[in-house]
């Protein structure tokens, strides 16, 4: 039988079709559609922020910016990248705005907060956006387990620029904090180096570790990434 088998493949059209046929099934990962696309479709397809904005992973972010905000008499807050807003439900903030690239979570979080009139939020486009006239400008600036979906470059880039722009005081972000390959999504960046070489009038105030270190045996419980406080210098 196995003689015959070889001897079917032998023969040239015969041959490559039963080879197709017989080839095992190999589901093929889409092509990433940038960033911006990317957490659209997600969001839209009702997906949400990620295991870091829930949970215990969560308790411990609210809990790190609570205080802080309480700590230093903060009078607003802005964030880049609000996401599903549960993490939002946590906090105990000042006048509130949050930004995000997705049409379709902002959505979300506006009928969510809509009886919280401390509570704005706006779209945002890290290359479609220039506030000379400082309309967006907060004490503190947050970023929340966004550094590290930031895949391309340029707009890596034009947030970062916008981040650390839109705060007076302070910035804090929650990210991994090493250079990584890309995997489709995601993308580890040692910003802090990025900070030194581009913003030298900010300076690092805190590291905060995560209690929860990231373990792929618990990813929905555990993190890559601690909290980093920076403040402008006068």
């Amino acid at each position: 039988m196995s003689q015959f088998k070889t001897f079917i493949k032998q023969i040239p059209i015969i041959g490559t079709l039963l080879k197709t046929i017989t080839r095992p099934f190999r589901p093929t990962t889409p092509p990433f559609p940038g960033s911006d696309q990317y957490w659209e479709q997600r969001y839209a397809e009702g997906g949400n922020s990620g295991a870091g904005s829930y949970n215990r992973l969560a308790l411990f972010k609210a809990k790190v910016i609570n205080d802080f905000v309480k700590e230093k008499g903060l009078q607003s807050v802005i964030e880049l990248g609000c996401g599903d807003g549960h993490q939002l439900a946590l906090a105990q903030y000042p006048p509130y705005i949050g930004l995000d690239v997705s049409p379709s979570i902002l959505q979300h979080c506006i009928q969510k907060f809509q009886e919280d009139t401390t509570k704005s939020f706006y779209l945002y486009h890290s290359l479609s956006f220039q506030d000379h006239h400082q309309l967006f400008k907060s004490d503190l600036a947050l970023s929340l387990d966004v550094i590290y979906h930031l895949i391309e470059d340029p707009i890596f880039e034009a947030y970062m620029q916008h981040l650390f722009q839109v705060a007076k005081q302070y910035v804090i972000i929650y990210s991994s904090n090493v250079d990584g390959a890309i995997s489709y999504h995601e993308r580890d960046r040692k910003f802090t180096n990025w900070i030194e070489k581009n913003l030298p009038n900010w300076t690092l105030l805190q590291h905060i570790p995560n209690p929860y270190p990231y373990d792929p045996e618990n990813g929905d419980l555990t993190s890559k990434a601690d909290f980093y406080i920076f403040q402008k210098q006068s």
